[in-house]
């Protein structure tokens, strides 16, 4: 049946001429747009809590958003841990597709680590009240932040979970389910919202307590859904992920936490050092900080495209080094680099030909009482312009480098360039300098730079660091599996 065979035109060479790139630019394309638009679309999911909770007052989101510092911190970089199913898994398709065991085994173990991974993660959240009495927040915010985070916290499992599921999906070249469940889960989340923030629908009225539960819904709901799919679909059913769920494969569960563990360590530096510019640009100023907040939300959007497309080349370049395919390693990573960076420059000119629209995403750019926001915002935008291209090549590259289960070293490389030539020149060109807020977004830039050329080195150089070489002891798979 045509379902038995990983999507074409993996993990054949097509061959090195022109018609070979055609190609495996069409298979990255046809794979990367449903998965940015997941992450578009998970976007405004967030966006819809921010709208209700905006509704029950500033306390209660000034609470929430310190609860999310915390939950989507854990939640991000253990959705890089577990996300490490898809190179793994791709490799093991491009090496012997259909592969349905070790591909089983594989995402069997990948969804015990989501399960280990997220009790932990929640262990973690719930030390958001020490922190908040640390950073000396007020007593009431402190309660409404910890009332709604003890809820929130139920989600973090079922969440790693859709993600392993998610990933699963995609590497068997699925990934409009991703685009779809998430579009469902955005109706979902606002009903749920609705009904349970201010008692509709013959629900109880819970204030930010609702909110969290509303989170808890969408998750499990998206969870059957995925479960659904899987059922469905002949080609993903067949691989019967959830039989025999109790058996072991220890060997498979530590490759998944050997390459899984630097993604999440680097998820955890970039996002640390956008955290750290927040705080920076509060004690500049809290207009700064304002529109710092906006300005970041657009370039956030932007970057979930290339952050698909990463995705995309993780699974595609992934397959390739299964099949101990040089050239077509070669071609997936550079076609998705070639897309990323070019949707990437089209945002660049985007921001400086049009700001003042993009603003209007999240503000009236036109009011005069935010003048001065604006003012602040236009130029921290045309310095995020200036960035784009750096920051969609270190995004694709180091998904490229994930297809390769090379993840040490690009964890220090994100560690060193984000921290040292980043935040070191944000530090002294925002506090040093006239430039203030201008010089902490030149810092920003300069970290990501750093990254990209870092990255896009290590990527060129893959032949010759041996990167591509994969190693021949596969775990081997039981016949009772």
């Amino acid at each position: 049946m045509a379902y038995d065979l990983p999507p074409e035109p993996l993990p054949s060479d097509p061959g090195t001429g022109s018609d070979g790139w055609r190609d495996e630019i069409r298979a990255t394309f046809r794979l990367s747009w449903p998965l940015a638009a997941a992450n578009l679309l998970q976007m405004l999911t967030y966006a819809i809590d921010v709208i209700f909770i905006a509704r029950l007052g500033e306390e209660q989101l000034a609470a929430s958003a310190l609860a999310i510092a915390l939950f989507g911190l854990v939640m991000w970089a253990l959705s890089g841990l577990t996300g490490a199913v898809a190179p793994v898994a791709a490799a093991e398709l491009g090496e012997r597709a259909p592969a349905l065991r070790p591909v089983r085994r594989t995402v069997r173990m990948a969804l015990w680590l989501a399960v280990f991974s997220g009790l932990g993660g929640v262990g973690l959240c719930l030390l958001l009240g020490p922190l908040m009495r640390v950073t000396g927040q007020e007593p009431r915010i402190i309660a409404l932040a910890l009332e709604y985070n003890t809820i929130l916290v139920i989600s973090m499992v079922p969440f790693l979970i859709n993600n392993v599921l998610r990933s699963f999906v995609s590497t068997l070249d699925r990934p409009i389910f991703a685009t779809a469940i998430t579009a469902a889960g955005i109706f979902v989340n606002a009903l749920a919202n609705y009904a349970f923030i201010f008692g509709n629908l013959g629900a109880p009225e819970l204030g930010l307590r609702g909110a969290a539960v509303a989170t808890i819904i969408t998750t499990l709901v998206t969870l059957l859904a995925y479960v659904v799919a899987i059922r469905l679909d002949p080609r993903l059913h067949r691989y019967r992920i959830f039989g025999r769920w109790w058996s072991p494969d220890w060997p498979r569960f530590m490759q998944i936490v050997r390459v899984g563990t630097p993604i999440a360590l680097t998820i955890t530096a970039e996002a640390g050092i956008f955290g750290a510019a927040a705080f920076l640009m509060g004690n500049i100023g809290a207009t700064q900080l304002a529109a710092h907040t906006v300005a970041l939300q657009i370039a956030a959007l932007a970057f979930q495209v290339p952050f698909g497309v990463g995705q995309a080349a993780t699974i595609r370049v992934g397959y390739f080094y299964g099949a101990r395919n040089p050239d077509g390693m070669k071609r997936a990573g550079w076609s998705a680099i070639v897309i990323g960076t070019g949707f990437m420059l089209l945002t660049a000119i985007a921001m400086v030909a049009i700001p003042k629209p993009l603003l209007a995403i999240y503000i009236d750019p036109w009011d005069p009482a935010n003048a001065e926001l604006v003012g602040f915002a236009l130029t921290y935008i045309v310095v995020a312009a200036a960035f784009q291209l750096f920051d969609g090549m270190q995004a694709v590259a180091a998904g490229a480098l994930r297809g390769l289960q090379d993840t040490r070293i690009p964890m220090w490389i994100a560690a060193f360039a984000y921290w040292v030539p980043g935040i070191g020149t944000a530090l002294v060109l925002g506090f040093a300098t006239p430039l203030e807020g201008v010089g902490v977004w030149i810092g920003l830039a300069t970290g990501l730079t750093f990254a990209a050329l870092l990255l896009g080195w290590r990527w060129h150089r893959r032949d010759a660091l041996g990167l591509t070489v994969r190693p021949v002891g596969v775990p081997p798979v039981p016949p009772a599996a």
